[in-house]
């Protein structure tokens, strides 16, 4: 049995918190969607397990640590589909700072198949000036 759309979101919390930047991938489909509208300077979308893995190898990951707090998980009437809310605590440069956040989040036989991804990318890059 697969997990459940829940469980996967949780898993990418709390490999998120731990830093396991390598492994997060494996919660991907290798045709994922991933949609990021606030990504400056305009939205992005991240397409695949390679772009995914590439995404958290970046060099912004190594330079700030995250700590996702204050999770609260939606199910919504469709049963792939969890609406994530939390927040950052976003370290980086000697400061701390906290971030908002909301995922939309659809699994399929255990895996992220497609996710939009509402951070406030901005308040993230303030932390590490």
């Amino acid at each position: 049995m697969s997990d459940t759309p829940r469980e996967v979101a949780a898993r990418l919390l709390q490999g998120i918190t731990d830093g396991r930047w390598s492994e997060l991938p494996d919660l991907y489909a290798d045709d994922t969607v991933v949609e990021q509208p606030f990504s400056p300077p305009r939205p992005a979308v991240i397409r695949g397990k390679e772009e995914i893995a590439k995404h958290f190898a970046g060099s912004l990951t190594q330079q700030i640590r995250l700590r996702a707090h204050n999770v609260v998980t939606h199910e919504t009437t469709d049963p792939e589909v969890v609406v994530v809310e939390y927040d950052y605590e976003v370290s980086a440069a000697g400061r701390t700072s906290t971030v908002h956040n909301i995922q939309v989040i659809r699994v399929r036989d255990g895996h992220i198949v497609a996710s939009r991804d509402y951070h406030d990318h901005q308040a993230m890059l303030e932390a590490l000036s």
